[in-house]
């Protein structure tokens, strides 16, 4: 095999674990994928270490190869994205797709925009901080005052991301907003159980699918990755119950 066949089966595969680490796959899922699609192109050993900052991969063949690194410096969930990584994967270990194909619609995943907007994620996240608050036990009458503290707090996340690049201040600052509103509601008569509405308000901002890969990744034992994102996920937590804490504390 030519090295620079090597090189671009390499590339395929970094590209596809990038995609996969970027939008909330497991750390298992990305290092089984780059590996399956490595063998696929007929490179049986590689080896790859993914954490949530970054992946090194490398493969092994009789003559000497290159080690590549490739940094994770931004973090969503996409579970979209994650999907159509997995039909590539397998398209390619059913020989449908060559090295070129493959990259190719790698690359067309990277940069398609198929989250939802903005002001679908608002009505989403309004409608499910009332369905939280029912869930929880609290009445209908304070399902309109949860919708809106919801939707606020999302939309004062989403708008705070775009100039903070720090994410815990963010939602440090989300968090205040929605035990500000919860706390209007309640002193003016228009909401009467303040920790339901709070409760109901905060669930779109927890980090529950970042909990859930941190426990998976802690089971299938990558210890690293684990703890890193257990350390994110509670980071999360701590600035949302410090928010509602300061608003509780001073008002």
């Amino acid at each position: 095999m030519e090295q620079q066949v090597k090189y671009d089966i390499m590339e395929v595969c970094l590209l596809a674990g990038k995609i996969l680490a970027q939008n909330g796959a497991e750390t298992y899922r990305v290092e089984d994928t780059m590996m399956r699609i490595a063998a696929s192109f007929g490179i049986p050993n590689s080896h790859s270490f993914v954490i949530p900052t970054g992946i090194i991969f490398s493969i092994e063949t009789a003559e000497p190869t290159k080690t590549k690194l490739i940094r994770i410096s931004e973090r969503t969930t996409d579970l979209l994205k994650v999907t159509l990584v997995n039909r590539v994967s397998r398209n390619i270990s059913e020989g449908k797709l060559s090295i070129q194909e493959a990259y190719e619609k790698l690359q067309e995943i990277e940069k398609a925009k198929m989250s939802f907007s903005v002001w679908t994620q608002f009505l989403a996240a309004a409608i499910s901080s009332g369905c939280f608050l029912i869930m929880f036990q609290g009445g209908w009458v304070d399902f309109i005052p949860a919708v809106i503290t919801g939707g606020a707090g999302f939309l004062a996340m989403a708008g705070l991301q775009r100039g903070i690049s720090i994410k815990f201040f963010s939602e440090f600052l989300a968090s205040i907003v929605i035990g500000s509103l919860a706390y209007t509601f309640v002193h003016f008569g228009w909401g009467y159980e303040l920790d339901k509405i709070i409760i109901g308000s905060v669930m779109p901002l927890v980090p529950g699918l970042l909990i859930t890969n941190a426990v998976r990744d802690l089971m299938a034992g990558h210890l690293l990755s684990g703890l890193s994102k257990g350390a994110e996920a509670f980071l999360t937590s701590f600035a949302i119950g410090g928010g509602i804490a300061v608003v509780l504390t001073f008002l």
